[in-house]
């Protein structure tokens, strides 16, 4: 079942909620595909563009510099809002290339 996972910044740290998944009807800026193989991780950082993050393979746990935790699985989707503060980290936990569509908004 797909899910859509909000990252955004309040207070100066990244905030994580799950909400039901529906799509803002804003149009993309720009749309691309992104693989990371195996094993990868990916240290502290912001999300440079207001955007969604769809996983098409892999399965990944983000965590937050509070120290919260979850785990994307195909099919789940990602607002990525946080573009200031604390940031997000994340790290593959399975033996699959992480392979995504960032639609940028």
């Amino acid at each position: 079942m797909s899910r859509l996972v909000r990252l955004w910044t309040q207070d100066g740290q990244t905030r994580v909620a799950e909400l039901a998944l529906t799509i803002d009807p804003a149009p993309a800026r720009r749309v691309h595909l992104q693989e990371s193989p195996p094993g990868s991780a990916l240290e502290w950082h912001d999300a440079p563009v207001r955007q969604y993050v769809i996983t098409l393979s892999g399965t990944l746990r983000f965590t937050t510099k509070d120290g919260t935790s979850f785990v994307l699985a195909p099919g789940d989707v990602l607002l990525a809002e946080d573009t200031t503060g604390g940031g997000h980290r994340w790290a593959l936990i399975d033996d699959k290339p992480w392979r995504r569509i960032y639609v940028e908004l």
